[in-house]
C-alpha cells in the first residue's frame, strides 16, 4: 500500500509535465545510444528502396508495340534496323533481344543460351542490394529489443542503488525500452515491405521478358507471313 501511494503521488508530481508533451526529436533523444544505428539502418533502408525503384522503373518500362516493330523489321529483311532499334532502347528489355538479334542465324539453342544469359545478368542487376534491405529488416528489431533489455537493466539497477520503487526511476527507463522497441519494429517493417515491393516488380520483370523471349523465339524458328 505504501508503494502504491508513493507512486500514486509521484504520478501526481509529473502530470503537468507529462502534458506538455514530448516531440519526435525528443522521443529519439531518450532512445539512447541504440537508436544511432536504427537511425542508420532507417537511412539506408530508405536510400536502397528509392535508388532500386527508380532503376526499376527505367529498366523494365515497356515501348508499345517494341516486339511487333522488331518481328516487323525482320519479315521485311532488315536486320541491321532491328538491331540498330533494339540498341536504341535502355531498357532490359531491348537489351535481351539485342542479344537474341546479333545471333540471328545461329542455331535457335545458341540464341536461347545467349538471351538467357542476358537476362541472369540484367535480373541480378536489378537485384542488386535488395538483400541488405532483407538483413535490415531482420537486425533493426533485435536492435530495438537491445535497447528493451537495456531500459530494463537500468531499472532494475536504479532501484538497486536507490532501494527506492517509484514512478520517476521506472518511467527513466521504461523510455528507452518504448522507444527503441517501437523504432526497431518499424524501422524493420518498412524495411521488410521495401525488398517485397522490390522483388514483385522483378518477379513481373521476369515473366513478361520470358513471354516476350519466346515469342521472339517462335516467330525465328518459324516465320509467320
Amino acid at each position: 500500500m505504501l508503494i502504491l501511494a508513493q507512486i500514486a503521488q509521484d504520478t501526481v508530481s509529473v502530470t503537468p509535465s507529462a502534458q506538455e508533451g514530448l516531440s519526435l526529436l525528443t522521443l529519439v533523444m531518450k532512445g539512447g545510444a541504440v537508436m544511432i544505428p536504427i537511425v542508420i539502418l532507417w537511412i539506408i533502408a530508405t536510400y536502397i528502396f528509392i535508388e532500386r525503384y527508380l532503376y526499376l522503373r527505367q529498366k523494365t518500362k515497356r515501348q508499345k508495340d517494341f516486339l511487333d516493330n522488331i518481328i516487323r523489321m525482320i519479315k521485311g529483311g532488315d536486320v541491321r534496323g532491328a538491331l540498330h532499334y533494339a540498341d536504341k532502347d535502355e531498357t532490359s528489355t531491348g537489351r535481351i533481344l539485342l542479344a537474341g538479334l546479333q545471333y540471328i542465324g545461329k542455331p535457335i539453342k545458341e540464341i536461347e543460351t545467349m538471351m538467357e544469359s542476358v537476362a541472369n545478368i540484367e535480373v541480378g542487376e536489378m537485384e542488386k542490394n535488395t538483400s541488405y534491405l532483407g538483413i535490415i529488416a531482420g537486425v533493426a528489431p533485435m536492435l530495438g529489443f537491445i535497447g528493451t533489455i537495456s531500459g530494463i537493466i537500468n531499472i532494475f539497477y536504479s532501484i538497486s542503488l536507490t532501494d527506492n520503487i517509484s514512478i520517476g526511476i521506472i518511467a527513466g527507463g521504461l523510455y528507452e525500452k518504448m522507444v527503441t522497441s517501437g523504432a526497431g519494429l518499424i524501422v524493420g517493417v518498412c524495411a521488410y515491405a521495401a525488398y517485397h515491393i522490390l522483388n514483385q516488380l522483378i518477379s513481373k520483370f521476369t515473366l513478361r521478358v520470358q513471354r516476350d523471349s519466346l515469342e521472339f523465339i517462335r516467330y525465328i524458328v518459324s516465320p509467320v507471313e
